[in-house]
Parts: C-alpha cells; sequence; structure tokens
C-alpha cells in the first residue's frame, strides 16, 4: 500500500504539469501507420499515427488514455518525436522500460525527460501505462515502414 508521502513524490507537480500539456494530441487525417496499445491492468489506452518522411517521423499525433503517469510519459514522447527514426523510438522504449526496471539510466537525449518518472521505478503496476506512448509508436512507424498502416 502507497504511503501519502510515496504519492506525493510519485504525483509530483512536474507529473500532473506534463499530464496536463501533452503535445500532438489527436489523431492524424492520412497516417501511413498507427497503433493502439492498452495498459491490461488499468485499461489505459494510447493511439499514435505517424506519417513518416526520409525514414523520420515527419507528422505525430496521439490519442490519450490514460492515467497521469500515462498522460505525462506521453508528454515527454510526444515533445521528442518529430524527425526521430524507427530504430531510435524503439531505442528509447528499450531504454525506459531498462529504466523503470532500475537495469539502466534515463533514455538519452531527446528522451532524458523520462528523468520525472524515475520514481515510479517501485511501482511495477504503472510501469505498462508509463510505456504505451513509445511502445504505440515504435508500432506505428514499424507500420509505416512496413506499408501496412
Amino acid at each position: 500500500m502507497m504511503r501519502d508521502g510515496d504519492l506525493i513524490q510519485l504525483y509530483s507537480q512536474r507529473i500532473l504539469a506534463l499530464a496536463a500539456d501533452i503535445p500532438h494530441l489527436g489523431r492524424l487525417p492520412a497516417p501511413q501507420g498507427s497503433a493502439r496499445r492498452r495498459s491490461p491492468l488499468c485499461g489505459s489506452t494510447v493511439t499514435v499515427d505517424v506519417v513518416m518522411k526520409d525514414g523520420r517521423v515527419a507528422e505525430f499525433a496521439q490519442d490519450v488514455k490514460a492515467c497521469a503517469l500515462g498522460q505525462a510519459a506521453a508528454a515527454v514522447a510526444g515533445a521528442a518525436m518529430i524527425g526521430r527514426s524507427r530504430a531510435e523510438i524503439e531505442a528509447a522504449r528499450d531504454a525506459l522500460a531498462a529504466m523503470l526496471k532500475g537495469e539502466g539510466p534515463v533514455p538519452p537525449p531527446p528522451f532524458e525527460g523520462f528523468e520525472v518518472l524515475l520514481p515510479a521505478r517501485d511501482y511495477r503496476n504503472r510501469h505498462a501505462s508509463i510505456l504505451l506512448s513509445l511502445e504505440a509508436a515504435a508500432e506505428a512507424a514499424a507500420a509505416a515502414d512496413s506499408g501496412s498502416a
């Protein structure tokens, strides 16, 4: 069970500010790739649309229906997504998963904003929601690369 101090640390003002200001909200009218990811534990969902140009994200949109931690993660991901390659997105996803497990550092720039979610390491039940945006973005980029939107 979480103590009040744990909740305050986990849901910091910075996390709540990120959750309230998610970039690229919505859906794209003609995406090359789309993916929807859902956390089975809490029911949070993120749907990502991308348009790729020369192997990089040219357009990005995300429909986020998640808890504050999932929303904060979507905000960090959304702020960094334009100009990223599929490989960079996949590397960020893997680095974030390792960070949450305590097996790695904060993801490198431009994804270093995930540092705000370090307090969530101790709450494994929150990890799936935090990973949704990057997982959906990686899947959408893969779909765009393969031509199967």
